[in-house]
């Protein structure tokens, strides 16, 4: 079983410690209720880490961020049984999303829920002290970065509060911030970050200085701050604490979860049950049984919902030769071909599924159900990531093309498992050699949209992709109307 103490249980100390609850609707909206307050609260270590803890719990919910990163792009089609199967979901698919949308307000719902839950640790940071608190609050201050980062990325300018928990009244005070202020304050925090967390854990899966690093390139990278992202990009990489892993599949089996290429990766189980009523109570990952083969009876591989399947022009960016094809895609025809394997159509079929992210069978001891306590970890920032980003970084700044090249060909011989297919180009060409590889690389994990958004592709490679308009997402209509005029929505919507 995997060593996931820091993520699980204290679901009662969840919901009575803070503003929202893992099932709430709003994040402003309803009055506080504590059965634990300030009074009688982080009077001791263990009160601090079960306060992390929850603080790390909401990453779990970050399954419909990554999902939905593929189905908004390019690569995949929504899917599902029906035109009307996750209605939220189909709309994102083909850009006719609005402001009235019940999955974008679960992305905006959770994400501001891990804010107010770091929120709530840094108010009360230094009420109790005790050896290792430091390292704690970095990683607070780690997720409360990735919290916003997922904000910003997806609706632009949202409101900030920093060491202080959102209250009622809030929503027709506080102002969103610019997306300046918002990265400005991303960048404070894993720069704290980076000053105090150790370079490993004793914990699997809790935050190292190397994800803090690769985080706050990403989000200089994401500003086009090319040259603070290429220093802390090749800090990390010199510091020497990662590698690709060999195989490239061996990556997205159990038995390759947390290896030597993850920097950060978001740790799921199957010992708890989850429903449909409550879908980010689960501690499993619910994207990868949407994703799954629909009425499918074989080997490897059990059953799903038939979502997120990639389309043939994102199956054919693979080049001939390149060994993760194999791995991100899945044939079904073919696969069912080879093995005998059984399965349904559902909609959209394309006859391809994202296989990285498809269930694997499991023991009969699994709990709930299988289609929502899928223990597979999703894997947010990989090594190879990183040195993409590296590259983009250099080359985009105009700062080093040769170590652009050096670190997309890394990549690259991996993929195809010889220095053949290294990269030699300088200028443009470089630039689309590298998103081309991140788009191969990175299939089926939630990054293409927004590496299109924020290269300026997006309108020519999505359909019904307005420029002005779908760069960000519409703030939920309920959050605009208790505002009372604070908030101005997103343009266009």
């Amino acid at each position: 079983m995997k060593n996931t103490r820091y993520i699980k249980g204290i679901l009662g100390v969840l919901i009575s410690l803070f503003l929202m609850n893992s099932c709430s609707d709003d994040f402003v909206e309803q009055s506080p209720e504590y059965s634990i307050d300030s009074e009688n609260y982080f009077n001791s270590e263990n009160d601090y880490y079960e306060a992390l803890i929850s603080s790390y719990d909401v990453l779990q919910s970050t399954y419909v961020n990554a999902i939905l990163g593929e189905i908004a792009s390019d690569n995949t089609l929504c899917g599902g049984e029906s035109a009307t199967d996750v209605i939220g979901w189909q709309q994102i698919d083909d850009m006719i999303h609005t402001q009235v949308n019940d999955n974008l307000k679960n992305v905006w719902d959770w994400m501001f829920a891990g804010v107010q839950r770091t929120n709530y640790f840094m108010e009360f940071k230094d009420k109790t002290d005790f050896e290792g608190k430091e390292s704690m609050i970095g990683e607070i201050r780690f997720l409360r970065a990735y919290y916003y980062f997922e904000l910003v990325k997806w609706f632009g300018e949202v409101p900030l509060k920093v060491d202080q928990r959102f209250i009622l009244g809030d929503e027709t005070s506080v102002p969103r911030s610019s997306v300046a202020g918002v990265y400005e304050q991303i960048e404070t925090d894993l720069d704290l970050a980076i000053k105090v967390l150790p370079v490993t854990q004793e914990e699997v899966g809790r935050v190292t200085k190397g994800a803090a690093q690769a985080l706050l390139g990403k989000a200089y990278l994401y500003q086009e701050k090319f040259t603070e992202a290429a220093a802390v990009l090749e800090s990390l990489i010199a510091d020497g604490n990662y590698s690709l892993i060999e195989d490239y599949n061996e990556i997205f089996e159990f038995d390759g979860e947390n290896g030597v290429e993850s920097v950060f990766e978001v740790q799921y189980t199957d010992v708890e049950g989850a429903s449909f009523d409550c879908l980010q109570c689960s501690e499993g990952n619910v994207a990868v049984g949407f994703s799954g083969v629909r009425g499918y009876d074989g080997p490897l591989f059990s059953s799903g919902f038939s979502f997120n399947v990639p389309t043939e022009e994102a199956v054919d960016e693979f080049e001939p030769g390149d060994l993760r094809k194999d791995v991100a895609i899945l044939d079904i025809v073919a696969w069912a071909e080879e093995t005998g394997a059984a399965y349904s159509e559902g909609y959209e079929h394309t006859g391809y599924f994202n296989r990285k992210y498809l269930p694997r069978k499991r023991s009969s001891e699994a709990q709930g159900d299988l289609n929502l306590t899928n223990p597979n970890n999703y894997r947010a920032i990989r090594y190879a990531d990183v040195l993409l980003m590296a590259a983009e970084a250099y080359n985009r700044g105009g700062i080093d093309d040769s170590k652009a090249q050096e670190y997309l060909s890394q990549v690259r011989r991996r993929a195809f498992g010889d220095t053949n297919h290294d990269i030699t180009y300088t200028g443009a060409a470089l630039t689309d050699a590298i998103y081309h590889e991140r788009r191969v690389e990175l299939m089926g994990e939630g990054h293409h949209f927004f590496d299109l958004v924020r290269t300026g592709r997006a309108a020519d490679e999505i359909d019904g992709f307005t420029a002005g308009k779908n760069e960000v997402f519409p703030i939920p209509l309920q959050e605009i109307q208790f505002s009372n005029g604070n908030w101005v929505q997103n343009p266009n919507y």
